[in-house]
């Protein structure tokens, strides 16, 4: 059956749906969505990889529970002789204390799974379910005011027209086009729109079965882990009924996730590894109900008009497609606010009919001698420069007028660190002089 966004559901709320995911509690092998067959050779390459385990031990390795799963498989796997019970520790735990190691018999079926696959983890959620549980935790349209995103963007200085931009931009939930010089705030613009519209938790599992196949999802390096007393599992607030979930599912804060030259066309599809034979989940995949930000658009090894190509299906869609090693095509919900970045003018990166397809375009431009103002006030007031009218108008006669240089929203931040360093250095305190305004700018300004 062909997934359906629930924003494409007539009548669909435009308010972010509370969260209604938990992931039910198993209790039995049949509720796993796996077979038998191939839990029984998870739990043998586990053995075969760390030696003696307790029954308890396997099971939060496999992330399974052991009473009504765990503990069945390891009977099984005694009546077939491919593991044995090395030790029984009295300690009123029951089976689940017992020391289990493999036979040869299970070193030899050990060796035919590794053959075919080498992952050794928590084990993976059926593909149509992790879809079902994207659907239902979709962050939908986020709707913002003025005055929260004035309050959200207050650190920064930006003139009213970019400001006005920006709101319906979020609002929409579907894809920003920024662009502009560099220095001027882009990255932190989308990383504030994440804090705004992020706030909540998800569930994620840690991997995907398809057909056989194992897809690692969870990232430790951009999925952040959140408590489990954030949950409140069908509005009821219960921790305890989140102590009994699947625990193959990991909760995590919504993703935001940022890639830059590296992207790749190879990046945005399933990544098998040839070696340990399973996949590693795309960044988009990997940031659903979440933002991606592909910052440095452009710059990329691969041509910008072939990773729009890429997007075109999910940014109008809301659905992607997978291709598994076999060829088989998978379909994966694709709920991601998409923001593309760049330094690079437009015209020189797509044509009109693409950039029809990106729904929010904004341009971060230099800020005006005003706007440079007051950024350098508020920065040397944070980082403890003494501040002097005169010598900023020095500055910005000398060092930008005389030599046509651009203002940059970063200057004012980099120039103090280069006066504290060099005032620490000299000994002398830290303020605006025309001397360190003028050692300062030497260190920092380089001729192109």
């Amino acid at each position: 059956m062909p997934l359906v966004h629930p924003k494409t559901l007539t009548g669909a709320s435009d308010t972010p749906p509370q969260n209604t995911f938990l992931p039910p509690p198993i209790t039995s092998v049949n509720d796993t969505g796996l077979s038998a067959l191939w839990i029984q050779d998870l739990i043998l390459k586990v053995l075969y990889f760390q030696g003696y385990m307790s029954g308890f031990k396997i099971a939060e390795e496999i992330a399974l529970p052991f009473a009504g799963v765990s503990d069945q498989i390891l009977e099984s796997l005694k009546r077939e002789k491919l593991v044995e019970v090395k030790s029984q520790q009295a300690m009123g735990l029951g089976e689940g204390s017992y020391q289990y190691a493999i036979t040869g018999a299970g070193i030899d079926r050990a060796r035919e799974a590794l053959e075919r696959s080498q992952y050794a983890g928590p084990a993976p959620v059926p593909i149509n379910v992790y879809n079902s549980a994207i659907l239902r935790q979709s962050h939908g349209r986020t709707l913002i005011t003025n005055k929260v995103l004035r309050e959200a963007l207050s650190h920064l200085v930006l003139n009213e027209r970019t400001f006005q931009r920006i709101g319906p931009a979020v609002n929409s939930g579907t894809s920003i086009f920024m662009f502009g010089p560099p220095g001027n705030g882009k990255t932190t613009i989308a990383r504030t729109i994440g804090n705004i519209i992020l706030r909540e938790s998800m569930y994620i599992p840690y991997a995907l079965y398809i057909d056989g196949q194992v897809v690692k999802l969870y990232d430790s390096v951009n999925h952040q882990l959140a408590d489990e007393e954030d949950v409140t599992p069908l509005g009821t607030g219960s921790l305890r009924a989140a102590s009994r979930r699947d625990p193959r599912w990991i909760r995590i804060r919504r993703p935001f996730i940022v890639v830059g030259g590296e992207l790749s066309l190879a990046g945005l599809d399933l990544v098998f590894d040839d070696v340990n034979k399973f996949y590693e989940a795309p960044f988009q995949v990997k940031a659903n109900c979440g933002i991606f930000l592909i910052d440095d658009f452009g710059r990329q090894q691969v041509r910008p008009r072939d990773l729009l190509n890429r997007w075109i299906v999910p940014l109008e869609n809301r659905i992607d497609y997978l291709t598994l090693h076999t060829g088989r095509k998978v379909e994966i919900p694709f709920d991601v606010m998409v923001v593309f970045s760049t330094t690079l003018p437009p015209k020189d990166l797509v044509d009109e009919a693409f950039l029809r397809r990106l729904r929010h375009k904004i341009e971060i431009g230099d800020p005006s001698y005003d706007e440079y103002r007051e950024i350098f006030h508020r920065v040397s007031a944070d980082k403890g420069v003494a501040y002097s009218d005169e010598a900023l108008a020095y500055l910005l006669h000398e060092w930008y007028i005389k030599r046509n240089r651009k203002l940059r929203a970063s200057h004012p931040r980099d120039l103090c660190d280069q006066i504290l360093d060099i005032s620490h250095y000299l000994g002398v305190e830290s303020s605006m002089t025309i001397d360190l305004i003028n050692r300062a700018a030497e260190s920092y300004f380089v001729e192109i």
